[in-house]
């Protein structure tokens, strides 16, 4: 299936022959298109002829100044039915207003091909991206929500360009820690049913490796006992990886969130060929009996081995780094953590492309993307661990709420209503979270997460539940009216619908771009808002064009229904 250009790239190519006519002898221009902000200017501006003009003027050139340059350009644009009208205003900025054929010719193509026309052609085809990652033998909690949503839309995103997406899932399965949980096991005789009695065995190893020498020597050994796979320790230890992970697959799948899972342990075995690698580009060196690589613009090297010659969480992600460049072959590895970690990847990074295992520009390439806080109503950061909140705890009290809403509308009944206070619950609490600029802070609010008014899933929901009652009530099936009526735009609310609809290309690819999920949340809330105008000013059903206003409705469904689930949220199409 061929698949559509964004229309700022259509605008772009058009703009692009334009200025190669107008300057071409002079510079070489890349066309900067936008959306305008106001409609009454255009659809589209294209800023360059400020830019031109300045690194042209004093040549020998018949310009005077920025809008004469602009007009000339305009004069030059290539034949096309893209445009409607052109114009340029104040200092040279050229405004332009799409025709309503294209507008309309543009949604026919995804009402005939589906949303899958309208998917971004991106430069990679396999990527990696490293989220969610707890650590065994701790439950999930809410600390973990931010990087399981923002990680799951992330690879939702790509998946919908088709990109191949490897989703990882890197838990902390090895190391101390479990010497310490496996001798508390072993000598308390302790049976461990559930990740709760994991959890408790774990809280009280870490308390007597604290205050206890002997157990803490003994926990030490324990590491390395298992890391020689001693049949005891190492058929416990993966044991208790399996209660871990039956819990996580539960709150997963609740989610709707997949991964597959390539803990620390994974890479134990590649450890000595990323270091080896680094050793033969004369990257390692001793400092204070550990070995380091010093890089430019810290004060601090990155520890490889300390001095006892174990090794360190950055061991572990150059030895990951190494297999997924290598073995994996990932051209793009996105790793989603909190921004606390800022550091430590740049580090990382730094050390890789030092090793020559990535290039300082293009593909390969990996890239963190930081996320804030979790705050509560009051302000502070809400804690996972030690009484603070379960992600599970979280889920329930988000699924309660809906579920009581839904009752008190009087239209759900059992299994249904079970599925729908999941989707509108779940949803919520993903959408709140996802809305943010993930750099930010954000405080986590129920009540406002459930508003019906407002940027919230349910506003959204509403609008597509909408979207399908108008439809389900016109009686007339949109495969037929597909056949043998022609969508059109006229009045200006079907215009500003059908043009917002046809710009979700560029905002998928402005949302991987820049790795904010957040982008597409505000498409998402702005295409309900001029579906709500189109709607109530705009009669379809009865009316002398509801064929071509329901196959309008039908767009706005398709596209609005395509968003929602790349940000891993379930529609309702009734509420």
């Amino acid at each position: 299936m061929a698949r559509c250009p964004s229309v700022r790239s259509e605008i772009s190519q058009i703009f692009q022959a334009a200025f190669r006519s107008t300057v071409g002898e002079w510079v070489s221009v890349e066309p900067i298109v936008t959306a305008c902000n106001n409609p009454k200017f255009g659809d589209y501006q294209i800023n360059n002829a400020m830019g031109i003009w300045s690194r042209i003027k004093g040549m020998q050139s018949t310009y005077g100044n920025p809008v004469s340059i602009a007009q000339d350009v305009l004069r030059n644009i290539p034949r096309t039915s893209l445009f409607e009208k052109t114009s340029v205003a104040g200092a040279g900025y050229i405004n332009v207003t799409l025709s309503a054929r294209f507008i309309a010719e543009r949604l026919t193509t995804v009402l005939h091909q589906g949303v899958d026309a309208l998917a971004p052609e991106l430069p990679v085809k396999h990527a990696l991206v490293d989220f969610s990652s707890p650590n065994i033998a701790k439950e999930l909690h809410v600390g973990h929500l931010r990087s399981t949503v923002i990680g799951d839309s992330v690879a939702r995103m790509l998946e919908f360009c088709n990109v191949s997406v490897m989703r990882r899932n890197h838990v902390g399965d090895w190391g101390t820690q479990f010497g310490m949980l496996l001798e508390h096991i072993f000598e308390t005789g302790a049976e461990v049913e559930g990740i709760g009695d994991l959890q408790k065995m774990y809280v009280e190893a870490s308390e007597r490796f604290k205050s206890d020498e002997q157990f803490k020597a003994k926990a030490q050994q324990g590491v390395v006992k298992l890391q020689r796979s001693e049949a005891e320790y190492h058929a416990k230890w993966k044991s208790l990886c399996d209660v871990s992970r039956r819990a996580y697959e539960r709150t997963y799948g609740r989610l709707n969130v997949s991964l597959e899972e390539k803990g620390e342990s994974f890479y134990h075995p590649y450890i000595p060929y990323a270091i080896k690698a680094l050793e033969e580009k004369g990257l390692l060196q001793e400092s204070d009996g550990a070995r380091v690589i010093f890089l430019e613009g810290y004060d601090i090297p990155l520890i490889v081995t300390k001095t006892d010659g174990a090794i360190t969480y950055a061991t572990t992600d150059l030895a990951a780094l190494w297999y997924r460049v290598h073995v994996e072959k990932a051209e793009w590895i996105i790793y989603v953590t909190d921004v606390g970690q800022k550091q430590h990847f740049d580090m990382f990074f730094q050390a890789a492309k030092l090793a020559g295992w990535l290039p300082e520009h293009g593909f390969p390439k990996a890239q963190h993307i930081g996320f804030g806080m979790v705050l509560g109503e009051d302000g502070k950061r809400i804690r996972g661990r030690k009484g603070g909140v379960l992600l599970a705890n979280l889920l329930d009290d988000a699924k309660s709420r809906s579920h009581k809403e839904l009752i008190e509308r009087g239209e759900w009944s059992g299994q249904d209503l079970e599925a729908a206070a999941e989707a509108l619950g779940y949803g919520a609490v993903k959408y709140a979270d996802l809305k943010n600029n993930r750099e930010t802070n954000y405080r986590f609010d129920f009540d406002q997460m459930l508003d019906i008014k407002g940027n919230t899933a349910v506003y959204l929901f509403y609008a597509y539940a909408r979207v399908c009652s108008i439809i389900r009530k016109s009686g007339r099936s949109i495969d037929e009216i597909k056949q043998i009526c022609e969508l059109v735009v006229e009045h200006p609310h079907e215009r500003s619908l059908g043009l917002h609809l046809i710009q979700f290309t560029e905002t998928v690819e402005d949302s991987i771009s820049r790795l904010l999920p957040s982008t597409l949340c505000d498409y998402l809330y702005t295409l309900s808002e001029l579906f709500t105008q189109f709607y109530t000013s705009c009669k379809v059903n009865g009316s002398l064009q509801e064929a071509s206003r329901l196959l309008l409705c039908e767009a706005a469904r398709l596209i609005m229904k395509q968003g929602l689930e790349l940000l891993g949220l379930t529609p309702l199409e009734r509420l």
